[in-house]
């Protein structure tokens, strides 16, 4: 029988305020346990809930930037479950009102096997919570205990429609969703920190069938990689068992990456085992066009935008300007580089190639850390346009910058030597004194051998060691051999 997958994906975003969404505690990671959960966030009896703003208008940037119905009335409800690191008892939560409805998300996937595409899906919602605290096992020998440092951290819950067909497109789909949310500055995005995490709803049904198969949610996946193995592993699961006369039973599975399989972790709950409804402590929330235009104000040129500007105003190809929008770090960088690099084209390659590389190599290395500015690499190509330097002379300044010489470009230049030559009579002279030596090169080229042609190339290069204007060499040297 040949099956069909189906995913939906719930992905909580931590957002990248400084303090709780109800709370004025901090949301600093790396805290002593219990040092950041003030009374509110520790329920403690008459204390009330108050909304942190800036959680909210980053609620409406995803809304805005995703095409979505931004909701003029949200309200929040209590999510009612007990586990030991919910002090409440309860969640506050969004349901009927989530503060953003639909929207869409483009990505590409690239399968295992086959070509890489673009897809596009739907978003059910996206509505904001609290986190729950955290479960820290074995601290003392055969007991747990309860860390309440990340209670209260304010959460977007963003939920697709179940239009994920495999593993890759979940994994393209997620790679694109942490990269808006950090585009947009809403969320750090830092997964070792649990700032973004994914839930997978799986289920399979044979080819054709129009009813979805029984799903089983896979919980707290913080890494792609671990996302694509856990769906893959819950997949072939779920047909082995189908195919082998068993049948699907709905519940929540955690991924085990030591052993590549999920296990269950308890039976499936659905929205009427939550109990919710309106919480009695939190006015709804209102959302005027006046405050989402406030907020729209403030967003950054979104990555499609950036791209599409990029091919049409520098010429830039398809495959450059999605490398350049891929991060907001490259796109942040290139954007200032090109400001004042004279060709466009270059300061890609540039970005693309040298700085990319030096990035790499250095762990930990961001373009917003790198050593040698935006502003620096435009100066350097600045100078490689007009003549001053070729291009070994170019990575050679780059180098320096690099690795710590703070003088200017034209300072380092000078102190250097790599001034080029661009004088035509000295040029001429010099090309002279090649030709004169190298008479068999000479006849060669006039014998047909285009070689000769790049040997005396070299040669003129190394008479001036590396200083003479490339071009005007060419130039000149082609001039004089024809004449």
């Amino acid at each position: 029988m040949q099956w069909e997958v189906v995913i939906g994906l719930e992905t909580h975003v931590q957002l990248s305020t400084d303090s709780k969404i109800f709370s004025g505690a901090s949301t600093a990671f790396g805290a002593e346990a219990n040092t950041q959960a003030c009374y509110i966030d520790l329920a403690l009896p008459g204390a009330l809930p108050v909304l942190n703003r800036g959680a909210v208008e980053r609620a409406i940037k995803f809304g805005l930037a995703i095409g979505a119905e931004v909701a003029e009335k949200s309200v929040f409800d209590r999510k009612n479950y007990f586990y030991p690191d919910l002090p409440k008892g309860y969640q506050i939560s969004q349901f009927e009102l989530p503060v953003v409805k639909g929207g869409r998300v483009s990505f590409k996937v690239e399968p295992k096997e086959g070509e890489p595409y673009t897809k596009t899906i739907n978003l059910t919602r996206a509505h904001l919570e609290e986190d729950a605290g955290k479960s820290n096992h074995g601290v003392v020998y055969g007991k747990s205990g309860m860390d309440l440092n990340r209670a209260g951290t304010p959460l977007l819950e963003i939920v697709t429609e179940p239009e994920l067909r495999s593993s890759a497109e979940a994994v393209g789909y997620a790679k694109a969703l942490h990269a808006l949310v950090v585009w947009l500055g809403i969320s750090r995005g830092n997964m070792q920190e649990g700032n973004f995490r994914c839930d997978a709803n799986v289920s399979v049904r044979p080819v054709g069938q129009k009813e979805f198969g029984t799903r089983c949610e896979i919980k707290n996946l913080n890494s792609f990689k671990f996302l694509q193995e856990a769906i893959d592993y819950e997949v072939r699961r779920q047909i082995a068992l189908i195919e082998s006369g068993g049948r699907v039973v709905q519940a929540t599975r955690l991924y085990d990456p030591d052993h590549g399989e999920t296990r269950e972790m308890r039976s499936k709950e659905d929205s009427m085992d939550y109990r919710y409804f309106p919480d009695p402590d939190l006015m709804p929330c209102i959302i005027s066009d006046e405050w989402k235009q406030s907020v729209a104000r403030t967003m950054p040129e979104l990555p499609d935008a950036m791209r599409c500007r990029f091919i049409e105003e520098f010429g830039l190809s398809e495959y450059d300007a999605d490398v350049l929008t891929s991060s907001k770090d490259i796109a942040d960088y290139f954007c200032t580089v090109s400001l004042t690099a004279p060709d466009k084209k270059i300061a890609a390659n540039w970005v693309m190639g040298e700085v990319a590389a030096a990035i790499n190599a250095c762990e930990g290395m961001t373009y917003a850390k790198a050593p040698v500015a935006a502003q620096t690499l435009a100066d350097i190509l600045k100078r490689l346009a007009d003549g001053t330097i070729n291009a070994r002379g170019a990575k050679q300044i780059f180098l320096a910058v690099w690795e710590g010489a703070t003088e200017s470009v034209d300072a380092l230049i000078e102190a250097k030597g790599l001034k080029q030559i661009s004088d035509v009579s000295a040029i001429e002279a010099i090309i002279d004194q090649v030709l004169a030596a190298n008479d068999k090169m000479v006849q060669e080229f006039k014998g047909g051998k285009e070689k000769a042609f790049n040997a005396l190339v070299g040669q003129c290069m190394r008479a001036t060691k590396g200083k003479a204007n490339p071009k005007q060499v060419n130039e000149i040297l082609t001039k004089k051999l024809k004449g």
